[in-house]
């Protein structure tokens, strides 16, 4: 059985890794599930989705030098995402303050009639997506330089 890429197979969990899940397939052939092709949402620990010995239906997303890459997510349903794009995961970017509370934060214009904001355009978009890319990148590129300066700097002695 030749194993081509959208290949959907049975298989059944061999062993678990902090960074995927080894699934015995058909014809004694080994395929790893990646941790980020567990399930649709942010996969800190694998083991609460997947178990040794449970039986597993994938997809095979991958064929590279032998090793066979496998995804579960892929046959599952994507969520549903309002517009807004509320309840994706977005990831905490570096230096941030953490939101110590799980409490919802009181809204100061509470009572106060809401206007609804105008959407904006895909060029409004981009511009504010390609302005958080560059000062990400000045501040990336800023320690660098600080780095390799303090690093060239011969020492006293």
């Amino acid at each position: 059985m030749e194993l081509s890429v959208g290949t959907i197979l049975e298989g059944k969990v061999k062993s678990i890794t902090n960074f995927g899940a080894f699934i015995s397939l058909p014809e004694n052939k080994t395929g790893m599930v990646h941790i980020s092709e567990v399930a649709n949402a942010y996969v800190s620990d694998i083991r609460q989705h997947l178990t040794e010995g449970q039986d597993v239906k994938v997809m095979v997303i991958g064929t590279e030098g032998g090793k066979i890459n496998l995804s579960i997510k892929r046959l599952e349903p994507k969520p549903q995402r309002d517009n807004a794009g509320k309840g994706s995961y977005a990831p905490r970017r570096e230096g941030a303050p953490r939101r110590e509370s799980s409490a919802p934060r009181q809204n100061q214009n509470a009572g106060r009639p809401v206007q609804p904001a105008a959407p904006k355009t895909a060029d409004q978009l981009f511009e504010e997506k390609l302005k958080a890319f560059m000062t990400e990148s000045d501040s990336k590129l800023s320690s660098i330089r600080a780095y390799s300066e303090n690093r060239s700097r011969p020492r006293r002695r």
